[in-house]
């Protein structure tokens, strides 16, 4: 077990830099370690079990890390904070560097600690394809890591969540990298909703995320699913997108694969789109689940 654990964080060693001090360092099954998560926030493990606790041995090879050390169980009907094992209690929120840029982190904000680690190189690829003079729209943003990216390369930006807090978080991601959060836009709603608005108003963007959760209901209790309503959602967001524009789509639901999504994606677009099937980061060497494709 301890010769596993050892090789899978040794695999890792180069990712992390002065730049990136957040990776996912086992993945499972992917690692001969199935049902075992464990992800490095600036030194900071946050361990994830699919089980209802962690192996004595992984427990006792934990300790002898001598960091703070955090447990989750994975389950998407009780999402409860993570729990202190080991170390040093990390009792305040605290920054890390992705690729040079600034992420808050909370191990006390519940069942998602402030970024998902699984995007950074899609982060980094908005990041390339922004410039001053373009305007980025970031839905279902959570703490708005998308809209930070288009922000350093000098984009204009607005960050639609259903959440207030989740875009005083973006504010603060925003402001812990030396941005000034009054030169982008926030609005709070349901991202359906928006897009009919911005549509309407004229509004166009030269980039658009769309990354929903893979089901979700609103305040009127509508329903979302990814496998039947996605290409709906990018059929609207279309409709707001300048010429020459972009769309990254993002989903996390494994009941479709790759070539599935594309194909839902593409009979909802009116317009010829050039489609790209992006990888997840070189940590995740368990099953590929994330789906990402760039339509330019």
């Amino acid at each position: 077990m301890r010769e596993l654990l050892d090789a899978a964080v040794a695999r890792r060693a180069s990712l992390l830099a002065r730049e990136t001090n957040c990776v996912r360092l086992i993945d499972g099954a992917g690692d001969g370690l199935a049902g075992l998560v464990i992800e490095s926030f600036a030194g900071r493990w946050l361990v994830s079990t699919t089980t209802g606790g962690i192996p004595p041995a992984v427990c006792e090879w934990l300790r002898d890390q001598a960091v703070s050390c955090y447990w989750k169980r994975l389950d998407r009907h009780q999402k409860e904070s993570p729990a202190h094992l080991s170390g040093p209690e990390v009792v305040e929120p605290f920054l890390i560097r992705e690729n040079g840029i600034s992420h808050e982190i909370s191990f006390q904000s519940g069942y998602s600690q402030g970024i998902f680690l699984d995007q950074r190189d899609n982060r980094a690829e908005v990041r390339r394809r922004m410039r001053p003079g373009l305007r980025l729209l970031n839905t279902f943003a959570y703490t708005g890591a998308f809209s930070v990216a288009a922000a350093m390369a000098g984009a204009e930006t607005t960050t639609l969540d259903l959440s207030q807090p989740y875009l005083d978080w973006t504010r603060r991601n925003l402001c812990h990298n030396s941005l000034d959060p009054a030169a982008h836009h926030f609005c709070k709603g349901d991202t359906f909703h928006w897009l009919r608005r911005f549509a309407k108003q004229g509004r166009r963007f030269d980039a658009i995320v769309l990354d929903p959760p893979t089901f979700s209901r609103d305040e009127k209790g509508r329903i979302f699913r990814v496998e039947y309503d996605f290409g709906g959602l990018a059929e609207l967001a279309v409709a707001v997108l300048a010429p020459g524009g972009w769309l990254l789509c993002c989903t996390n639901f494994r009941g479709m694969s790759p070539g599935d999504f594309e194909r839902h994606l593409c009979a909802h677009l009116s317009r010829p789109t050039k489609v790209r099937h992006a990888p997840m980061p070189p940590d995740f060497t368990d099953h590929a689940y994330l789906k990402s494709l760039w339509l330019d």
